[in-house]
């Protein structure tokens, strides 16, 4: 009889044992599974929702300066030679070879008007892209839909004493105050909001842009590569990472995933407490089958032989099994931790290899002792349970 013969019969006679140890291993392992899947689609998801909460990229025209101070006195810069920033240029960071890391481009158009005889700063914007940018603004009355529409800044509201709904000329144009920004403590509070290209024709700007916001996903690719790819296209263009929002970001993200790790690491201890006292158990109550090893003249390897072979059985469903489990898990508690119940779930099917050797590791390592064990046990006393 060969000795996995002997492992095989050893699991299917003692039922009770195997069972506790099989599901003690496949817990263990769907919880990993689970955790690891989790921790990924989350810490996507965060990554996700956080580069899209605000810019993390600023685009300016690139410009020649010159600017001091002089005894404490801050003297105005001089520019010998400015670049602009059109419509085209949207374009083009697009087509970067790290485009899918780029959440949304917001781009801006600012101009100084006189209304009511008080300056006031009028930014266009692309209206969609800037709420998708800004999900902090909160709006009295409704989002600026049509071409003759407009959003006040609370503070710019207060300047020129208007109201909602009222009616003001802008460049010789009829506008409708839609919607009034709640106060945001930003510069955003004192400025008009109209739709870029309604700003760009009545003032006669054509396709420029004062400068460009874009919220890239800094998660799976570096900041500093898409600001690379950038700058490459734009080469006209100052492209600057906000690096304090980037770092504060990632740090959120970094966090979640150390916690994940540690938990995996209780996981792991554990998962060889269990099979390290089912084995050892065993291994106590096994004293006649061992000794009956030994007077038909087993040798001490062939008994250890027999008590791992009989753990890495066990470990090997066990992997399998808990990574089915750890799939059907993540589905429930992915949805229910980002809030969102149509997140598409991501995960590699080499998983399946990882969960394997796991619960091979695990089993390995803590069965090593028991079965070790067995091999010292004193054939005197192991005869006498005969």
């Amino acid at each position: 009889m060969k000795l996995y013969n002997i492992s095989l019969q050893s699991i299917r006679r003692k039922k009770a044992k195997t069972f506790f140890l099989l599901t003690g291993l496949m817990l263990s392992v769907s919880s990993v599974v689970m955790l690891f899947i989790v921790s990924k689609n989350v810490n996507s998801n965060v990554a996700s929702l956080l580069d899209e909460f605000g810019a993390n990229i600023i685009i300016t025209p690139k410009s020649d300066e010159l600017s001091f101070n002089y005894a404490g006195i801050s003297v105005n810069s001089t520019t010998y030679e400015l670049y602009e920033l059109k419509n085209d240029d949207i374009d083009k960071i697009r087509t970067i070879k790290n485009s899918k890391n780029i959440s949304l481009i917001a781009p801006k158009l600012f101009v100084l008007e006189e209304i009511n005889d008080k300056k006031i700063i009028i930014a266009g914007i692309d209206m969609k892209e800037e709420l998708r940018l800004k999900k902090w603004w909160k709006i009295y009355g409704k989002i600026p839909s049509s071409d003759n529409e407009i959003l006040f800044g609370s503070k710019a509201m207060e300047k020129l004493s208007v109201r909602l709904k009222d009616t003001i000329q802008v460049a010789n144009h009829n506008f409708i105050i839609a919607g009034i920004l709640e106060e945001t403590g930003s510069q955003d509070d004192a400025v008009i909001f109209m739709p870029i290209k309604i700003v760009q024709q009545i003032f006669n700007k054509k396709d420029k842009i004062s400068l460009i916001e874009v919220a890239a996903l800094c998660y799976d690719c570096p900041i500093e590569e898409i600001v690379r790819q950038t700058s490459k296209v734009l080469p006209n263009a100052n492209v600057t990472p906000i690096k304090q929002t980037i770092e504060s970001k990632m740090t959120a993200v970094h966090r979640f995933e150390h916690f994940s790790f540690g938990i995996s690491a209780v996981i792991l201890i554990i998962s060889m407490l269990i099979v390290f006292t089912n084995v050892n158990a065993s291994v106590s109550e096994r004293t006649k089958e061992i000794g009956i090893f030994q007077a038909v003249g087993f040798r001490r390897t062939h008994i250890m032989k027999i008590i791992l072979l009989e753990v890495l059985i066990v470990s090997l469903f066990a992997g399998l099994l808990g990574f089915i489990l750890g799939i059907i898990g993540s589905k429930f508690i992915v949805p229910l931790l980002t809030m969102d119940d149509i997140i598409k779930i991501n995960y590699e099917f080499g998983l399946i290899f990882f969960s394997v050797g796991f619960s091979l590791l695990v089993g390995l390592l803590a069965g090593i002792y028991p079965a070790f064990r067995a091999t010292q046990l004193d054939p005197t006393t192991a005869f006498r349970a005969l």
